[in-house]
């Protein structure tokens, strides 16, 4: 039976998309938990690790320039369906690789396919969602990106325990699979949907610009796309940040794993804290600028105003320099990792806010695309800088020099998108065609 009703349909929607993120970086992490076994196993050097880092993000930037394409060019249905199963096999290959080639390789698969996540994630989004919801709903399937890496810190140590690295990479890729069914039995848009009530449907579309709920797919003209000042602000605010994340995603481990001597084949409560507190910061933070449209603010002003306090927050990082015990690190580390979170959350929602919904996978996989250049080169920069205090003694050195400049940049990239977004509207379609 497929026609009866279900109130309140689109947060079953945006739970489904909330499972698929989770997935998309439980799979993205495991690198990263394994890094020290692995650099044992093939004798790798910090340099050997961020290039099959660089591997990974260089074919995340190709991805997501094509994956932003097909999604505005297929649906959300077919290309969400896609690009799992694309990186769900990727993700298994990982089981086969015997060198830092191999696992390079399995990466850029792995890249390929995960880049198709957030551009159908934020459309669907946008299609299911009012505007005064989209940062609440945004928030929700972006604390995925926290819950994957939480259930990533669970599962990784005792599969090790049980089995090996190589399991841990059969048994995490196949779960894309298992989201698949679910997918394809309760996902359609809401005109094509037959458990929307007509009370829901009516709520979803009052709440979104006219030609947003328009049906029909067009082709979208990324020549007029990139030349707007609105697409720049989007593409500065994930080319400088997105790698930011990475780096505490790929290397916090290992610097825990270093410096405090953590033992990652043991389940690690100072990861769990501060990957729990992600989850936290991308509810809260599409939470936060939700609540005050609700209250009147116009919102792009809203959007921009919890930037900017975000973006202040983040200079704190630059004090885990100075901390004197591991938990006082893992209190710092925790906010800013917190703070990231709401950020990115009220970055991807700027996106379905400015553009109309049939441009807006377009416009996360250039955003994305450039995020994932910037993480091409930020790794090379992290493997030097990392490699280079090691040999002098030193390694500590290296990262309290990289959580300086991750403090900072906030608030660099918010006066960009400041200055970028002060005449700013909605995006019309036809000037998009």
């Amino acid at each position: 039976m497929t026609d009866y009703k279900i109130k309140y349909y689109r947060w079953i929607v945006v739970f489904l998309v909330f499972l698929a993120t989770t997935i998309n970086y439980l799979d993205r992490q495991i690198i990263g938990l394994l890094k020290p076994i692995l650099e044992l196993e093939f004798n790798w050097s910090e340099t050997d690790y961020a290039r099959i880092v660089m591997a990974f993000t260089a074919a995340y930037a190709i991805g997501l320039g094509l994956s932003g394409w097909l999604i505005d060019k297929t649906g959300t249905k077919l290309g969400y369906t896609l690009t799992i199963v694309f990186w769900s096999v990727a993700g298994m290959l990982h089981a086969v690789a015997r060198s830092a080639m191999g696992f390079a390789i399995a990466r850029v698969g792995l890249g390929l396919g995960e880049a198709g996540n957030f551009p159908a994630a934020v459309k669907t989004v946008a299609e299911w969602f009012p505007k005064k919801e989209r940062g609440l709903a945004t928030g929700i399937f972006n604390s995925g990106t926290s819950v994957g890496v939480v259930l990533a810190l669970m599962i990784v140590p005792w599969i090790l325990n049980h089995y090996g690295w190589q399991e841990v990479f059969w048994i995490t890729g196949g779960l894309g699979f298992v989201w698949l069914i679910f997918w394809l039995i309760f996902y359609e848009i809401p005109t094509k949907q037959k458990r929307l009530t007509a009370q829901e449907f009516a709520f979803i579309t009052a709440g979104q610009e006219k030609e947003e709920h328009e049906a029909g797919r067009v082709s979208i003209n990324w020549f007029k796309l990139v030349a707007l000042p609105q697409t720049w602000a989007f593409i500065v605010g994930k080319a400088l940040i997105d790698p930011i994340f990475w780096f505490f995603l790929f290397w916090l481990p290992s610097y825990f794993s270093s410096a405090y001597q953590l033992d990652l084949k043991k389940f690690s409560p100072e990861l769990l804290i501060i990957y729990t507190a992600t989850t936290i910061g991308s509810i809260g933070g599409g939470y936060f600028s939700s609540w005050l449209i609700k209250r009147g603010w116009p919102t792009l002003k809203a959007r921009k105003t919890v930037l900017f306090l975000f973006a202040i927050l983040e200079v704190s990082i630059i004090l885990a320099q100075f901390a004197t015990n591991v938990w006082m690190v893992v209190a710092l580390i925790s906010l800013a990792v917190a703070v990231h979170q709401a950020w990115a959350t009220n970055i991807f929602t700027i996106a379905s806010d400015l553009f109309p919904k049939q441009a807006v996978s377009s416009v996360v996989g250039i955003g994305g695309m450039a995020g994932a250049i910037g993480g091409i080169f930020f790794p090379m920069l992290v493997g030097y800088l990392l490699d280079t205090y090691k040999a002098a003694g030193n390694l500590s050195a290296g990262y309290n020099l990289l959580f300086t400049i991750c403090g900072f940049t906030y608030l660099l990239v918010w006066t960009i998108i400041h200055l970028l977004t002060r005449n700013s509207k909605l995006v019309e379609l036809n000037q998009l065609l």
